[in-house]
């Protein structure tokens, strides 16, 4: 029993130790599983972290692979530039060796050049010395040209003197007389232009030197039978044959269009039958060597001025065209649409400056010759016409084209010579008359016309008041005193108009229009004596318009 308790007591005792090894296994194992999890824990996040690590170094592989297949790319890139680089070296090198060839001679060549360039410094600074020298002569030179510029311009005002002291020897009315050629409008439709002789009358110029004589002949069978012959023989200043050109012609006048610029009022005015070529005469054709002697005088007046600007001289230029119809005056150049002139236009004559205005009537200024053509070209649309026996498109009316021209010298430009402060004006009337006719050769027996006999009565009363002044001035220059007091001018607008032309104070040349043809020998006739008259007429001085 003993042994049995204290088998029991062994077996309590082992049984206590044994709780306790358990409980100490158990604590033990429980310490054990948090360590395990502990563990497990660090294993996770070192899972994740390697897995993080690895993807990180997956993408620096990919990287990397990227980086190597352009580094390929680009090592690709450079061997085709280095093949090339050692094509290019193994070029130069062949380059370099022709250089080095041509660089031998070029060394050569500079030291040629050099030998140049020591020859050519010599001649420099022999060149210099002479550049001096002759910018002392400039010097010189430009004090010299400022002293011919001083001796032309006193030149220039002795030339305007001596040039219009010339037109006054001449005598202050010239006449000259043209005679135009045959045209196949004077032929009948059944003749040929090679028959055009027998139509003509005989009409010579004897004086083939200094084209200042006609001579006209004609015969004819009288009352017993005989046969008759008559010639007239006249003289002028100059007369043009039918073969004469409009150069020509403005020739003889240009020098009357440069005495307008001189300060001098001129007026020049075609006398002539119907269809003797006054208008072709005055305003010529669509042409440059057919125009008349308005588009030359002016184109020369605006040439002259330009001319005259080295001289010192600004000039100003207008201009007016009217016409005188049945004694009444109409503006050409009126911009009205309607041919009817409703304004009332008055001459008026100023004393002290010897200038003639006409009232309400359109003053155009002028810049160049090609304006002024414009302005004909519109005065001619309004110019009043109608067909006559002489011409089927005759002109009816006097047309009067005025050019004024007033200057001032303000002194030669880019000198130190000034201004004289000298100024002129001048105005030159171009003036186309209507036909002189008379009224049966204008419509012959029987005119019905009313109106055209009253046009035809005016024209001739209008010219019949000229040939009056012309005598009455003729007479006071022969020293008529009893005729000294008057001249008529007061009896048409034509002649009131032109007075400051005619009186003196102008000078005044006519252009007397011939026709050719025998059936206008007597029109022929009786305008030649009217222009005989008037070239034994002395008016006067003319006088200059300066201050």
């Amino acid at each position: 029993m003993a042994s049995e308790r204290n088998k029991v007591s062994e077996l309590q005792s082992n049984h206590l130790a044994l709780s306790r090894q358990l409980s100490d296994a158990k604590a033990q194992e429980l310490s054990h599983r948090r360590e395990l999890v502990n563990f497990t824990d660090e294993l996770e996040d070192m899972r994740k972290k390697y897995k993080k690590e690895v993807m990180e170094l997956e993408m620096e592989v990919r990287k990397k692979d990227r980086e190597a297949r352009e580094a390929n790319e680009d090592l690709k890139v450079v061997r085709g530039d280095l093949d090339r680089e050692r094509v290019t070296v193994e070029t130069l090198r062949t380059t370099l060796a022709t250089q080095s060839q041509t660089q031998l001679t070029l060394s050569a060549e500079n030291e040629a050049f050099r030998a140049q360039v020591t020859a050519l410094q010599r001649a420099l600074a022999t060149k210099n010395t002479e550049v001096e020298d002759l910018k002392q002569m400039l010097e010189e030179k430009e004090k010299a040209v400022v002293e011919m510029k001083k001796e032309v311009f006193e030149g220039e005002t002795l030339r305007r003197k001596l040039h219009n002291q010339i037109l006054e020897l001449k005598g202050n009315i010239r006449v000259f007389c043209r005679v135009r050629p045959v045209l196949s409008s004077d032929l009948p439709p059944s003749v040929p232009m090679e028959d055009a002789e027998k139509l003509k009358a005989r009409i010579a110029f004897p004086d083939k030197k200094e084209h200042k004589e006609i001579v006209l002949c004609s015969t004819s069978e009288s009352a017993m039978g005989m046969e008759r012959k008559e010639q007239w023989n006249f003289g002028f200043d100059r007369v043009f044959e039918p073969e004469s050109t409009q150069r020509e012609v403005f020739e003889e006048i240009s020098q009357l269009a440069q005495s307008c610029i001189d300060g001098y009022n001129v007026c020049i005015f075609a006398y002539g039958q119907t269809g003797s070529g006054k208008s072709f005469t005055m305003e010529g054709g669509q042409n440059d060597s057919t125009a008349g002697m308005i588009p030359r005088a002016v184109e020369q007046v605006f040439r002259v001025a330009e001319e005259m600007r080295s001289k010192g001289w600004e000039y100003k230029i207008e201009g007016q065209f009217l016409e005188i119809y049945n004694e009444s005056i109409h503006d050409l150049l009126s911009t009205s649409t309607s041919l009817e002139d409703k304004k009332k236009h008055e001459i008026k004559h100023d004393p002290k400056t010897g200038r003639t205005t006409v009232t309400e009537l359109t003053v155009m200024p002028l810049h160049s010759p090609s304006q002024v053509k414009v302005l004909l070209g519109r005065a001619q649309s309004r110019r009043s016409v109608a067909a006559t026996l002489m011409n089927e498109r005759s002109s009816r009316s006097h047309s009067v084209f005025t050019l004024r021209i007033s200057g001032v010298n303000v002194g030669t430009g880019g000198l130190t010579l000034g201004g004289t402060g000298e100024t002129c004006e001048g105005c030159l009337n171009l003036v186309d008359l209507a036909g002189s006719e008379r009224l049966n050769v204008s419509f012959g027996p029987g005119v019905t016309e009313k109106e055209r006999v009253r046009e035809t009565q005016a024209i001739n009363k209008s010219l019949s008041a000229l040939g009056d002044v012309i005598a009455a001035l003729g007479e006071r220059g022969a020293g008529v005193k009893e005729k000294e007091g008057h001249v008529p001018y007061r009896n048409s607008k034509l002649t009131y108009l032109l007075q400051n032309s005619l009186s003196g104070s102008s000078k005044t040349l006519m252009v007397l229009n011939l026709s050719p043809l025998a059936a206008h020998l007597n029109e022929s006739l009786t305008s030649l004596r009217f222009a005989t008259k008037v070239n034994n007429t002395t008016i006067g001085t003319a006088r200059k318009r300066v201050s």
